[in-house]
């Protein structure tokens, strides 16, 4: 089956949609840079943003903005505080207080070399991500004063998932967001090797999600990059450049993800044996992780 394919900016990335039939493909698009101006810390008209200034614990919220934000503690909560969404203050202070689109990347090899010792990435132990409540019945979010989100990468993973569902209604489709890919129908996914040339391992993929966190694709200032130790709120150097995560959702994919580069080595293939994925190492080894067989009932 010929796909009819839509490619756009949005969110700081690429967005490619893919969809059996092409009449969907504007609407889906107009839902992928509605929930993206939404969602985005870097316009300061955005609802994140105004959630953010807001002094106030209680916040009104939108619909769009409680299941972005529920998506994001879910996230957090399905790897025990690794991806962790409030970490923004962190982020600014390590230099992406800023989109990266036109700033000069540092070449990954330049980096790896310079890099501080490799160590495991641990989950912040105020855990302030238990802390942000979502009301649906009011209508509201509750953070302690101080506490600000960044949904760039579970916002991502969401948005894959609602633009996929758009899609789907009319047959086999899929929505990349970035790297965070979510389908329908059957399809066979090739995984971008961080160090160039040929993909590092290619997955099939039926009615679910994949997702690859990597530090190559935004790498700045010598060794500063975007994904953070929660523990120490400094740029995360534990042995993996690049994790890839299968899922049910692009959201939990995203996840998984993040928290197994964080992890390193070790605890990352743990991780990742829910579902199956990919790490590729510092050194430019790549372990393809199968996912772990259901338990058999007595």
């Amino acid at each position: 089956m010929t796909l009819h394919e839509l490619d756009f900016p949005a969110m700081g990335t690429h967005v490619r949609l893919l969809a059996s039939d092409p009449e969907p493909l504007p609407g889906a698009r107009a839902e992928v840079e509605r929930l993206a101006a939404c969602l985005t810390r870097f316009d300061p008209r955005s609802e994140l943003c105004a959630l953010n200034a807001d002094p106030r614990r209680v916040v009104p919220a939108s619909r769009e903005l409680r299941l972005a934000v529920r998506a994001a503690l879910a996230g957090a909560a399905s790897t025990r505080g690794l991806a962790d969404p409030t970490l923004l203050g962190a982020l600014e202070r390590a230099g992406y207080d800023r989109t990266l689109a036109g700033r000069a990347r540092t070449p990954l090899a330049c980096a790896l070399a310079v890099a501080p010792a490799r160590r495991p990435a641990r989950p912040h132990p105020a855990a302030r991500w238990r802390s942000v409540l979502v009301d649906d019945d009011a209508g509201t979010i509750a953070r302690p004063p101080g506490v600000r989100l960044d949904l760039g990468g579970s916002g991502k993973g969401h948005i894959a998932d609602r633009a996929a569902a758009r899609l789907a209604a009319f047959g086999p489709c899929a929505v990349d967001c970035g790297g965070d890919l979510r389908v329908h129908g059957d399809h066979r996914i090739e995984v971008r090797y961080p160090f160039g040339g040929e993909p590092a391992a290619g997955l099939a993929l039926s009615d679910g999600a994949v997702a690859t966190s990597g530090i190559d694709g935004r790498l700045w200032r010598r060794a500063a990059h975007h994904l953070l130790d929660p523990a120490t709120g400094t740029p995360a150097w534990t042995g993996v450049v690049s994790a890839t995560a299968l899922a049910p959702t692009a959201a939990k994919a995203e996840a998984l993800a993040k928290a197994a580069l964080l992890a390193g080595p070790a605890s990352g293939h743990e991780l990742l044996e829910e579902h199956g994925g990919v790490l590729v190492l510092d050194d430019g080894t790549v372990r393809t992780v199968r996912r772990s067989p259901a338990p058999v009932a007595a």
